[in-house]
């Protein structure tokens, strides 16, 4: 007995110098570390815009808008001509300048192609535009061609432009230093522009211009008080009524209702009704 109480002292003590000796280590608990990817934003792609671009006028453009405006109004400025005495190439001439060929704010938005403003006495309509200052008096037209009429009333009616009249209708160079002088510019340029312009494109051919040439001719006739103006086409060798319609803007069915045609064929000298 006392041999096992011994032994079992022996082994605890043995035990104990075991246990003193080893050490124990422990770890800092460490929390761990969460890596998380940056959140990508919502973001939508704009694509670039990028400005438009408006296409540069050529020279060639120029001179087929400025010949198409020839084309149209050539015959009124024909029919003026034999009225009162103005030059064909002149009224042409200060209609492409003052009007850019009919592409002018002005001659957009009233029909005005030659720049008159509305000056004492005018009593039909007007519209304001920014010219030598701010906020000018022009005077506004239902129709080009009635441009083109108070264009030749304007200059036959005042005193200063009578001087003008005295030349003869073939003498555009005269017509043009003399608008200057009488003031109907203030671009000291504007008879050299005027004489450019009738040389460029040859506009003094319709002063030299019969019955042989594209003319309109003008008739009034009253009714019911009221006076209305038919223009008249004598039809020249060549015409037909397709080209006679392109020339002045028409259609041939109009022409042939106008003129009571039951078709297409016209004859030389034959006068057509325009409008």
């Amino acid at each position: 007995m006392k041999l096992r109480v011994v032994i079992f002292s022996m082994l605890m003590l043995f035990l104990a110098s075991c246990g003193s000796k080893k050490q124990v280590v422990t770890q800092p608990t460490q929390k761990p570390i969460i890596v998380t990817a940056p959140k990508k934003e919502n973001t939508v792609e704009v694509p670039e815009v990028k400005p438009n671009k408006t296409p540069k006028k050529t020279k060639a453009s120029i001179t087929a808008t400025t010949q198409e405006y020839i084309e149209k109004f050539a015959p009124i400025a024909v029919r003026e001509m034999h009225k009162y005495k103005i030059p064909a190439s002149i009224t042409l001439a200060q209609g492409i300048l003052e009007s850019g060929s009919g592409r002018s704010p002005l001659a957009i938005r009233s029909n005005n192609h030659f720049g008159i403003k509305c000056h004492k006495g005018w009593k039909g309509k007007s519209v304001t535009h920014d010219d030598d200052e701010i906020g000018e008096c022009f005077r506004k037209y239902k129709h080009p061609e009635t441009s083109y009429e108070d264009h030749s009333q304007f200059l036959v009616s005042r005193k200063r432009y009578s001087r003008l009249f005295r030349l003869t209708p073939t003498d555009y160079k005269g017509w043009a230093y003399g608008l200057k002088r009488a003031g109907y510019a203030t671009d000291k340029k504007y008879p050299v522009k005027l004489i450019a312009l009738i040389k460029k494109y040859n506009l003094d051919k319709y002063d030299r211009s019969t019955n042989d040439t594209a003319e309109v001719k003008s008739y009034s006739t009253d009714n019911n008080d009221s006076t209305k103006t038919s223009f008249y086409y004598k039809v020249v060798k060549g015409d037909t009524l397709y080209s006679i319609a392109r020339k002045f803007n028409t259609t041939v069915t109009q022409l042939k209702n106008l003129n009571k045609l039951g078709n297409n064929a016209i004859s030389i000298g034959q006068e057509l009704i325009l409008k």
